[in-house]
């Protein structure tokens, strides 16, 4: 289980939200305004939000945009990531990828079973590391963004989490 001490420094991270959708706008971008909202409340800035097509070229230039962007050190994607014809957030963004944080998308279905069972097999949430910038990408659903976060992101987006926490190390991610 994990802590935050009252002691330790804050520090904010630059995020970029992007919602995979056909069909979603900002009116109706429920997972999306979660994730925004959860983020700046937490005290981290908010560098861009996009909503984009579930297209793999159109992803994989966003993507690409906000890896090459020094001022982007996580970005946290929603949808895109189920078993249809349609989802193709993985096959974008997978071979963008320089590390995959492969225990992410692993501890997310654990926390999911215990929310949705075994429906949970159907989300193919992952995460990684390219050029420097943080991915995650979650289901489309706003319950599984909660899930996400609550569960995850919030305390590992937290310099102060302890043992460890992904903040704390970003800087280290692109050493030789």
């Amino acid at each position: 289980m994990s802590h935050t001490p009252a002691d330790a420094p804050f520090l904010p991270l630059s995020i970029a939200v992007l919602t995979v959708s056909d069909s979603r706008t900002e009116a109706d971008d429920t997972s999306g305004e979660y994730l925004r909202k959860q983020a700046v409340a937490a005290g981290h800035h908010l560098r861009e939000t996009v909503i984009c097509p579930d297209d793999v070229y159109q992803l994989r230039a966003l993507f690409s945009r906000w890896i090459a962007d020094d001022q982007v050190r996580v970005v946290i994607s929603t949808g895109g990531t189920g078993i249809t014809g349609r989802d193709s957030t993985p096959e974008a963004v997978l071979p963008l990828f320089d590390k995959t944080v492969d225990g992410f998308g692993e501890l997310f279905r654990q926390i999911s079973y215990q929310e949705i069972g075994a429906s949970t097999v159907q989300s193919r949430a992952f995460a990684g590391i390219a050029n420097g910038t943080l991915i995650f990408c979650l289901p489309g659903s706003t319950g599984a963004c909660r899930t996400a976060w609550e569960g995850i992101l919030q305390g590992q987006l937290d310099s102060r989490t302890r043992p460890c926490n992904f903040a704390q190390l970003i800087a280290r991610f692109t050493e030789r």
